[in-house]
């Protein structure tokens, strides 16, 4: 069991943070300290791109609660869990923008069936990578992959980025 502060109260939130680690793979205060330091966010904007109020963050987060009571913000917060899962360096202000949008628009859908990304219009052979790249994924997915790629391949992230920031181009 996680090592428990003094009294009950402590008690009861080791029990909590152990109860996270079953539900969660790990305690939701280590989660969002890891999200939060990743992309250099308080944990008051993570709420608010979650979908959840601060104060019920912070309670999670200090294991006061123990459980997420609304998929859709359980999904958000394993769909940024995801994106931002082994990113080294902070990524660029614009790039962690688009991205908490494009988490923020995430809704949880029972077994529905995936939409595919809009097409460019001009078709993905249009020329450009940039254009091959709309093609297959909305701007704020291919802000986020230039956000997770930018440090091992900055040539890439470029690439990205242009398409993210031009498509209607």
């Amino acid at each position: 069991m996680a090592d428990a502060g003094a009294g009950p109260l402590g008690f009861r939130m080791a029990v909590n943070r152990d109860r996270q680690r079953e539900l969660y793979g790990a305690p939701l205060g280590d989660r969002v300290r890891r999200l939060t330091s990743a992309l250099g966010i308080s944990q008051s904007r993570l709420a608010r791109t979650l979908g959840i109020s601060p104060a019920m963050l912070s309670q999670l987060v200090s294991a006061r609660r123990v459980k997420i009571g609304d998929p859709t913000v359980l999904a958000r917060l394993l769909m940024l869990d995801q994106r931002c899962h082994g990113v080294r360096i902070r990524p660029e202000p614009r790039a962690v923008d688009a991205l908490l949008a494009e988490v923020a628009r995430a809704r949880w859908q029972w077994n529905a069936p995936r939409v595919p990304a809009p097409r460019d219009p001009q078709g993905p052979g249009s020329g450009t990578a940039a254009a091959a790249l709309r093609g297959i994924a909305e701007p704020a997915r291919l802000a986020a992959a230039a956000a997770a790629l930018g440090p091992g391949f900055p040539e890439l992230a470029e690439v990205l980025r242009q398409a993210a920031n031009r498509p209607g181009a």
